[in-house]
């Protein structure tokens, strides 16, 4: 029976290596390179295409709670986080989030992908242009007045599978936030969307059949087997950060997303037609 899962089970480790060489070379949460490259594992291992996109969103989230831990600590330790935003933030985001769990745990396969195509395709089109110094405003909106922005964060990031880094640090420096300090924020906030949000996956009742070891929406082999991969890699990538400039990252990460952006709008067109 292990022959049945073995190519499944290499797939995850390869989408930790994967994910975190690119998380540490471009700055990124793994989430954003982790659901791409799992739903392509879960493919080559024969899942159901309907099942398949939810499970990597599930999934990629339960791995999101340790890297986002060992990240916010690090970077509180360099004051690099805006608590009192996160104050502020927090239960719009937790709304979202969960609101975002419910979506994706019953949305159509073809869904999900539209909603990870579209907001990779225009984060891409953001990264790859000039940052120049335009901004919406010089500080970042707090309260509940400006609580449909964290619940936004929150919703798209949960049904994304992503931590929130790749939605609120734009959004952030947008507002006038230090792009260290948002950087740093977004650390925290990934924990406060994948808490919730993995929970609810785990909970969540599927329609079709879900591949061995999966509770809810959650593949538990494939979470224990990217997380450590992620962390193993992640300086690898760091260190081939350094080779390049800043600028130069950015355009690699615009055309990575952009790439992933166009395959994952294209199987949703395949999926609709």
């Amino acid at each position: 029976m292990l022959a049945q899962w073995w190519p499944m089970l290499a797939g995850m480790l390869a989408t930790g290596a994967i994910g975190g060489v690119l998380a540490g070379l471009l700055g990124v949460g793994g989430g954003i390179v982790i659901v791409p490259v799992l739903d392509y594992a879960l493919g080559l291992a024969g899942v159901a295409p309907a099942i398949r996109m939810p499970i990597a969103v599930a999934t990629s989230l339960a791995t999101i709670i340790p890297t986002s831990i060992s990240s916010s600590r690090a970077h509180a330790r360099r004051g690099s986080v805006d608590g009192q935003l996160v104050r502020s933030w927090a239960i719009p985001v937790v709304i979202g989030s969960a609101a975002g769990t419910l979506i994706a745990a019953h949305a159509r396969s073809a869904t999900l992908t539209a909603v990870f195509g579209a907001v990779a395709l225009i984060v891409a089109i953001r990264m790859t242009l000039p940052a120049g110094e335009w901004r919406l405003s010089q500080r970042v909106p707090r309260g509940w007045r400006a609580a449909p922005i964290p619940a936004a964060i929150g919703l798209l990031s949960t049904m994304m599978g992503i931590g929130g880094g790749t939605v609120s640090v734009p959004i952030m420096t947008l507002c006038g936030e230090e792009i260290h300090k948002a950087v740093g924020t977004a650390a925290l906030f990934g924990l406060v969307i994948s808490l919730p949000g993995t929970a609810g996956f785990l909970l969540a009742r599927p329609d079709a059949a879900v591949p061995w070891g999966t509770v809810g929406l959650v593949s538990v082999p494939g979470a224990l087997l990217i997380s450590p991969m992620t962390m193993l890699f992640a300086p690898v990538g760091a260190r081939l950060a350094h080779s390049l400039s800043r600028r130069q990252l950015a355009i690699a990460f615009g055309m990575f997303l952009g790439l992933v952006a166009i395959r994952m709008l294209y199987r949703t067109w395949s999926d609709w037609n």
